[in-house]
């Protein structure tokens, strides 16, 4: 059967309805798109902004010359200033230690540029990274300056700058390690037929031949065990450690092999 009712929707549906589509009108969201008026007024006020950063850059640099004197002015004296040295520089933050060292390079560069090298030597060794140098300097020296003679015993060493006799080195040939007994390497050198070998000295080991462009930047040493290799090593971070030789080198870190090969993986 059918009923005339069923034709159309009821009518308390029918308000439902428009009720529903008013809310969801009501809902609706406002568009976030900006207008061209609302967009410009976002923008930044970059003159401003500019006029700032100058400002403030000025403002650090003088507090930054200031520091500059104080350690320039310090040369020599019985208490010398450092950079980063002081009480005030503990509770500074990581970024602004930064923007400080930066600071400093920026005038060791300057004074460079203005044939200012006396000053500029003096800038840099006030950096942190001088100063730990400084530091390394010292241990090494303490621990390479005396050499055991003979059976290690208490108060038998002796200076190496004293008893340092120059090691042969020959650069001409390159190679692989050598696995065979000494004996065996002994008695093959002395087989080997003569070859041309240019002689090196312990402190140029780093440096190129002439005719060579390119720097040295690993070097092996080779030769049959008890010859000397050891304690030319230790000349040649002795003589760094005492700003005899190879000054260009920020830092040196001798490793053993026999302190390495005594740890476990």
């Amino acid at each position: 059967m059918k009923s005339d009712q069923s034709m159309g929707h009821p009518e308390g549906f029918r308000k439902r309805d428009g009720s529903t589509k008013q809310r969801h009108q009501q809902n609706r969201p406002k568009s976030e798109i900006p207008s061209g008026q609302s967009a410009q007024s976002h923008q930044p006020d970059l003159p401003a902004i500019l006029k700032s950063l100058e400002e403030n850059s000025i403002r650090f640099v003088k507090n930054e010359l200031k520091n500059i004197n104080r350690i320039l002015s310090s040369e020599g004296s019985d208490h010398p200033v450092f950079f980063g040295s002081q009480t005030e520089d503990k509770d500074v933050d990581k970024p602004e230690r930064i923007a400080r060292e930066g600071a400093l390079d920026i005038t060791v560069y300057i004074l460079r540029n203005i044939n200012q090298k006396d000053l500029a030597d003096k800038l840099q060794k006030s950096t942190p990274a001088m100063k730990s140098q400084r530091k390394l300097k010292s241990h090494l020296k303490n621990k390479f300056e005396c050499v055991l003679e003979g059976i290690a015993k208490q108060g038998n060493s002796r200076l190496l700058s004293k008893i340092y006799t120059e090691l042969y080195i020959t650069e001409g040939r390159s190679g692989g390690v050598n696995n065979e007994n000494e004996m065996t390497q002994i008695e093959a050198a002395s087989r080997r037929p003569a070859t041309h070998e240019t002689p090196i000295k312990c402190n140029d080991i780093f440096q190129p031949l002439p005719g060579q462009d390119k720097s040295i930047r690993t070097v092996l040493t080779t030769g049959v065990a008890g010859i000397g290799k050891t304690v030319s090593v230790q000349k040649f971070i002795l003589d760094w450690a005492e700003g005899k030789a190879n000054q260009e080198l920020q830092f040196i870190f001798p490793l053993s092999f026999r302190e390495m090969n005594l740890m476990k993986e």
